[in-house]
């Protein structure tokens, strides 16, 4: 009697744990015909790049697409992980691997996106000759987009920053000769078109530039941009062999969207992809 109540027992739960997997959410990385798919987006270029010219071949092979917009990387970086969104445009793979080494999550590039470069913008001076010892220049506080400014400056002769610093830990402490007496005021990256009413001089990311209503050619001097700071689509680590992002994949590599963005004007000076013919 004993062992035939404990194996009724048995059968039971194992009956309700079978069933409680069964209505367990699927992953979206393990829905091989998903459609429906959401993509972030910070503020710049990015979101209209993507409506322009990958939506529509997305849309012909019948994806939906839906648009979430945010103004902080980490949260939407996180909508990732938590797989309320499918992907995100807005970020280089060295602040997506900083990110992932702060929260612990497990993103990864899927394919890289033209982009805007940073440069030095300024409502003081109209060229570099004209910039005085002392000035005090404006970039972003965040480690990775603070070693892209110093680089500017570097490159410039302002400045020199110490040899095989790692970009995810840098900061103006790092800086080991400083001729030009330069002033770093680290600043949030949003906010680098409106550092322009306050500070001379000002390191601004092209995607917030844009945002913020200058062209790229506004710009003192632009950065050469190399492929870890060229923007990309993030995913989960899990689908990156998902259909929706290969898809998303060939889309940007298919040259209908080559052509429609090398026709517009305001996408000039882009750092573009070596895909691109």
């Amino acid at each position: 009697m004993k062992k035939r109540n404990f194996l009724l027992l048995f059968t039971f739960l194992m009956t309700l744990f079978l069933v409680a997997c069964g209505n367990e959410p699927q992953d979206s990385s393990t829905i091989a015909d998903k459609k429906d798919i959401t993509i972030g987006f910070n503020p710049g270029p990015y979101e209209d790049i993507f409506r322009l010219g990958v939506e529509p071949i997305l849309t012909e092979k019948g994806y939906t697409i839906t648009y979430k917009n945010f103004t902080d990387g980490v949260v939407n970086n996180a909508a990732v992980a938590s797989g309320e969104i499918d992907a995100n445009i807005f970020q280089h793979s060295i602040y997506l691997e900083s990110i992932n080494e702060q929260q612990g999550f497990s993103l990864k590039p899927a394919v890289l996106v033209p982009t805007p470069p940073m440069g030095l913008y300024s409502n003081v001076y109209t060229n570099l000759d004209e910039v005085p010892d002392g000035v005090e220049v404006a970039m972003p506080a965040d480690p990775v987009n603070m070693a892209r400014g110093l680089n500017l400056l570097s490159e410039l002769g302002w400045i020199k920053v110490k040899e095989d610093v790692n970009p995810i830990h840098v900061s103006d402490s790092d800086i080991v000769d400083n001729p030009k007496n330069v002033k770093i005021t680290p600043m949030d990256s949003a906010m680098g078109t409106r550092a322009l009413e306050d500070v001379a001089l000002v390191a601004i990311q092209g995607n917030f530039a844009i945002a913020g209503g200058l062209t790229l050619t506004d710009a003192l001097l632009l950065e050469t941009m190399t492929a870890p700071h060229t923007n990309i689509v993030a995913v989960k680590e899990g689908n990156l062999e998902a259909q929706y992002v290969k898809d998303i994949i060939e889309a940007y590599h298919a040259e209908a969207f080559q052509q429609v963005f090398l026709e517009q004007e305001i996408y000039a000076g882009y750092t573009l992809p070596d895909y691109f013919k």
